[in-house]
């Protein structure tokens, strides 16, 4: 039985090699800082990461960003990451993951939550459009990336 539940800094560790699987799929190497990363976004409360776990191994994460909008004059939250194990997968675990960041950003104000996806992960889309999340067609995206 899957259990979605806000991390701690308990779960750093074990999160950490989540994370780098979720990293390895947008072709990032793995990085020795991917564990103090995390324990600083969470010491600090610079982030919100829900996980799932079964029993007590962790098979998936999301994690979001609080930000605001000077437009909507509110708090809004950037959806940045959702990985779910391969070996979890098609159990609907993700979805459960969105259900809870989305309860939790509806209940801290949030005006929204906003999300980037890669254009070719066509399972990710699916799952945000089956949940009524409305692709942007409006505004353009840029990096700068150093």
């Amino acid at each position: 039985m899957i259990h979605i539940r806000r991390a701690s800094l308990s779960d750093v560790e074990q999160l950490t090699g989540l994370v780098e699987q979720y990293r390895g799929f947008y072709n990032q190497e793995a990085n020795s800082n991917t564990q103090q990363f995390l324990h600083n976004r969470l010491s600090m409360n610079e982030s919100i990461v829900f996980v799932a776990e079964e029993g007590d191994q962790l098979v998936g994460f999301a994690q979001c960003y609080p930000t605001f909008s000077t437009v909507a004059l509110a708090e809004i939250w950037l959806l940045n990451d959702v990985f779910v194990h391969p070996d979890f997968r098609r159990r609907h675990i993700a979805e459960q993951l969105m259900v809870e960041t989305e309860a939790a950003a509806k209940k801290a104000g949030a005006a929204r939550i906003w999300l980037r996806t890669a254009h070719l992960n066509a399972p990710a889309q699916a799952l945000y459009e089956g949940r009524g999340w409305v692709h942007d067609d409006v505004f353009k995206r840029y990096d700068l990336v150093f």
